[in-house]
């Protein structure tokens, strides 16, 4: 029987480490370290197979808390979101509070947060003004869903042309 092939119909290929799998998963994308393990969790590896894998990681570099929580800072203010939506997705994503507290202090000192919540408004109503009080509001709830604390909103509605063109913000 020439070339016949030994492998049986119902054969599965042997199952890869959790070390190949948490790096296939982060060829993909940068990845917490917290995400790696529920990820790998799931597919059913151990958790001592996962601890070490996931050290390997990061000794190699390959994977870094720091290096993920940057990046989604990064990506999630280009995106026009607050930071109190950072905080919180970054808390979501396994990041510890010590390093968030980090990160987001580098984003204040980076970024105008009451120039993107203006930017957000701008992209979302135009230059359509606001004249009455329950359409502030709404613009300003949207800020507060996009992560932006009520003053950052207040100050971006204000300054946002919503009242005839007036650039002060309003009173509530």
């Amino acid at each position: 029987m020439r070339g016949r092939d030994t492998k049986q119909a119902g054969d599965k290929p042997p199952r890869r480490s959790a070390y190949d799998k948490a790096l296939a998963l982060l060829a993909r994308r940068e990845q917490s370290r917290h995400e790696l393990h529920a990820k790998l969790a799931r597919d059913g590896y151990d958790n001592d197979e996962i601890d070490d894998a996931l050290a390997r990681l990061g000794e190699a570099h390959y994977q870094d808390d720091a290096r993920f929580a940057e990046m989604l800072v990064r990506s999630r203010t280009r995106q026009g979101y607050g930071p109190m939506r950072l905080r919180a997705e970054l808390k979501s994503h396994g990041i510890d509070g010590e390093l968030i507290g980090t990160v987001l202090d580098e984003a204040d000192a980076e970024t105008d947060w009451t120039a993107l919540a203006a930017d957000q408004l701008q992209r979302r109503y135009g230059s359509k003004p606001a004249n009455e009080y329950t359409e502030r509001v709404r613009r300003m709830q949207f800020l507060q869903r996009r992560g932006f604390d009520g003053g950052t909103a207040r100050a971006a509605v204000g300054a946002h042309p919503v009242r005839d063109g007036l650039d002060a913000p309003f009173e509530t």
